[in-house]
């Protein structure tokens, strides 16, 4: 047997490349959009994908199935359960509970493992030419290192009124499920530390059956269901505003991307023309670098791992922009973002002197340090800080006074943020400070100032939080 894990580090999620190597054929479960990665471990390893797999009707990210089908002719095995509404709109082949489907000498069982979503299924494998007891199970977003999939983001995420609780009764009988299988058994789950299908991921990319019945939190509680489903849905971390159009493409027939585009270079009368009507430019600049000097109305997206999640929070499906970015990092930066179906990138621009040659005058970001927080907290000024994390982290520990908005629904709650009075902008290291500073400014505020060292210089330095 031939197996390789593949990790999308920017989303934390997982995929597989499993292969034959006497039959010289393979599968791939849940595979992402820039499906090259696949085409070239296939020629490195002299195999032909001959099978797609999914577990589910994935909310995170665009799932590459069928530009991996187009490109190899492999047939592609999707789920059949969860009854009406959940259906593939689109060929394929409809894996019910108990199926079994043959890789040359590997051995692929299905099971219905509802919960996280109504047609959730995991796969067993053995490779008979071994054993005839199972080896791996591929859970997608059913168990994960430490944790288990939500069961709400139906609900928050695509406005599917009723789905949690149904949700959670189900995840519990799939626990049951989980638990009668042979303790030594390879768990190899859809997601890691830093994915929102889940609030406590592990790090650590594989486990074993045995391994999360003893540590994972959702197995302490046996036959306390109401306990479980509380613990479950209680605290999960916000859905990205883009899940609810994942949900709809990864069901729907949709247009193929089946390579990484190359973007083209914008001049200054382009670039001009385009922020005339309207369209957006994503400076995807270190925070400090787009603080010190940027195009007035601009968006500081930084171009790191978290950049296609705030990208599917300020973005809309429908509309084009431009990012301003090293061309040497254009190829990162667009896979990341076809890995979300955010495709209409109009173009790009390598620097604010594309702006600058037409005359264009940068702006600074206004900064303040942790004695100017102090300062506002004491002298009982007009100041309102407002904490830009999530409504977890914010309960969990806050700078005393501080207001919690949200960065990613910021844009629905600009009535929470004074236009007068002084206003510092705070979150965990300044990340979301720098996106929620920029979002402000475009909309006209003047009276906005970061404090980039968070909550994580204000611990260090011995101050203290409260929480509720």
């Amino acid at each position: 047997m031939f197996f390789q894990h593949v990790y999308d580090k920017t989303l934390a999620q997982a995929s597989y490349f499993i292969g034959c190597q006497k039959a010289g054929v393979a599968a791939v479960i849940d595979p992402k959009r820039d499906v090259d990665t696949y085409l070239e471990i296939a020629v490195q390893n002299n195999m032909k994908i001959t099978h797609i797999f999914e577990t589910h009707i994935h909310a995170d990210f665009l799932a590459g199935s069928r530009e991996l089908a187009a490109l190899t002719g492999a047939e592609m095995y999707l789920s059949g359960e969860g009854g009406p509404g959940w259906e593939y709109e689109f060929a394929h082949n409809a894996l019910k509970h108990g199926d079994i489907v043959k890789v040359g000498n590997l051995k692929i069982e299905v099971l219905h493992t509802p919960g996280h979503t109504p047609e959730s299924i995991s796969f067993l494998l053995t490779d008979v030419s071994a054993s005839e007891e199972p080896v791996m199970i591929f859970t997608g977003d059913f168990v994960f290192v430490g944790d288990i999939g939500r069961p709400d983001l139906l609900e928050k995420a695509a406005g599917l009124v009723g789905t949690q609780d149904k949700g959670a009764h189900q995840m519990f009988e799939s626990i049951q499920k989980f638990t009668a299988l042979a303790d030594y058994i390879q768990v190899w789950p859809g997601h890691g530390a830093g994915s929102a299908c889940g609030k406590a991921l592990g790090a650590v990319p594989s486990s074993t059956v045995g391994y999360e019945k003893v540590r994972n939190w959702a197995f302490r509680f046996q036959q306390d269901e109401a306990g479980f489903i509380n613990f479950l849905l209680a605290d999960q971390p916000e859905p990205p505003k883009y899940f609810a159009m994942m949900k709809k493409l990864n069901k729907v027939d949709r247009p193929l991307l089946t390579s990484v585009p190359k973007l083209k270079q914008l001049n200054t009368e382009e670039l001009m023309a385009a922020m005339k009507q309207g369209i957006k430019v994503i400076d995807t600049r270190l925070k400090m670098d787009f603080a010190a000097g940027y195009i007035p109305g601009t968006l500081n997206i930084q171009g790191n791992n978290a950049f296609a999640t705030w990208a599917g929070w300020f973005l809309n499906y429908d509309e084009s922009f431009i990012l301003l970015a090293d061309p040497e990092q254009l190829d990162d930066l667009t896979r990341k973002l076809m890995r979300i179906g955010l495709d209409n990138i109009l173009g790009f621009i390598p620097s604010t002197k594309t702006w600058e040659a037409a005359g264009g005058k940068l702006e600074t970001a206004a900064l303040v340090d942790e004695n100017v927080v102090k300062e506002k907290m004491a002298d009982n000024s007009d100041t309102r800080i407002i904490d830009l994390r999530g409504v977890a982290e914010y309960k969990a520990g806050h700078i005393k006074n501080a207001a919690n908005v949200f960065v990613g629904t910021i844009e629905k709650n600009m009535d929470k943020i004074p236009t007068e009075s002084p206003v510092i902008l705070h979150c965990q290291g300044g990340d979301r400070t720098a996106i929620a500073y920029s979002v402000l400014a475009k909309a006209g505020y003047k009276n906005i100032a970061s404090y980039m060292g968070g909550i994580n210089e204000w611990t260090a330095n011995g101050n203290t939080l409260v929480s509720e």
